[in-house]
């Protein structure tokens, strides 16, 4: 009897190797060789893959050759299919509510980098509490006046993050490792706004305060970091920024798409906001210019997460919800399974 079938999207795995033997040797893994959407697209329509069980992405930078996981590309995949399991915390370029209505699971693999994204969002808090990218910007200059002007005046606007509130929107995975490294490290109180309130023994682990409303937490929060999936629309649009505890700091690890980027820099600009810290942009890889020219705003590429563990536990973890499901039913990181019809 024939083994079932996975597709394999992208470079083979580079760490797990024992764990991919086994996982082999349940099932038939094949590679993807199309090199574009237009080439997958026709595989797809001719079965060049047959009748697969499961699609494995073990690294996020690979297997997007064929472009977003929109309604059309999803609806060529055979009725075979019941699992997608991806590298990567993040899915806006993947359509999870249609992939459920065709009974498909989608399962990322945010718990691998919750420990390298929540040290970036800790790096990110304290430069918009310290200024460190003022002073960094001076030291690259290699301009004497703009390096005197930062170790003159920074101290003026710069504090210590220890004693002032955090409010994490999004108290996830990674929204509590951040709160757990805030609170351990520098004495932080936490605040939050999610969707559900979290049980009172996650609350308690960090003492956390929790905002039905999210405009009642942005009105006394010392700094905002937005640490929530994007789910199709802004969290932060003109309205609600404009709510926000006028001095504060705003960080954002999550997606850009989440936030207005014209009300954000008008809040900067405006003294509203003293600084923000971004791993992410509205339209990636391109920066908006206006945040550049700031000096009160620390950005990243986009790499809050990469780190070698991340990748290794992207790897891993894949693969251990392709068994887990076969083998129990149940995916280890589903975000899409309430949806199955």
């Amino acid at each position: 009897m024939s083994k079932p079938v996975i597709l394999h999207l992208g470079d083979p795995v580079k760490w797990n190797h024992e764990l991919y033997e086994t996982l082999g040797q349940r099932f038939e893994i094949v590679r993807n060789e199309e090199v574009n959407r237009d080439s997958f697209v026709q595989a797809l329509k001719t079965q060049k893959y047959g009748q697969f069980v499961a699609m494995y992405r073990p690294f996020w930078n690979t297997g997007t050759e064929m472009g977003d996981w929109d309604k059309n590309l999803i609806e060529l995949l055979p009725p075979s299919v019941k699992i997608y399991a991806s590298a990567g915390a993040g899915y806006d370029w993947v359509d999870t509510k249609c992939l459920a209505k065709q009974g498909i699971i989608y399962c990322n693999s945010a718990v691998a980098c919750t420990e390298a994204v929540a040290d970036a969002a800790i790096w990110l808090m304290l430069s918009t509490f310290r200024n460190f990218s003022w002073s960094s910007l001076a030291a690259r200059s290699l301009d004497a006046d703009q390096f005197t002007d930062a170790h003159r005046n920074i101290a003026v606007t710069a504090h210590n993050p220890n004693g002032h509130s955090l409010g994490i929107i999004g108290l996830g995975n990674i929204g509590l490792r951040v709160a757990e490294k805030a609170t351990l490290a520098f004495g932080m109180k936490i605040l939050y706004h999610d969707v559900m309130r979290k049980p009172s023994i996650v609350e308690s682990s960090v003492n956390a305060v929790f905002y039905e409303r999210l405009d009642d937490m942005l009105e006394v929060a010392d700094c905002v970091i937005l640490a929530t999936p994007f789910a199709g629309s802004k969290v932060l649009n003109g309205e609600n920024i404009s709510k926000i505890k006028h001095g504060s700091r705003f960080v954002n690890i999550a997606r850009g798409k989440l936030v207005d980027d014209d009300a954000l820099v008008n809040a900067l600009e405006s003294g509203q906001l003293s600084s923000a810290g971004l791993d992410v942009h509205h339209d990636e890889p391109h920066v908006n210019p206006r945040f550049a020219r700031m000096r009160n705003v620390s950005m990243l590429s986009h790499t809050a997460g990469a780190a070698v563990e991340s990748h290794v536990g992207f790897e891993r973890l894949g693969m251990e919800n392709i068994l887990s499901f076969f083998e129990s039913g149940k995916a280890l990181t589903p975000v899409n399974a309430q949806l199955i019809p």
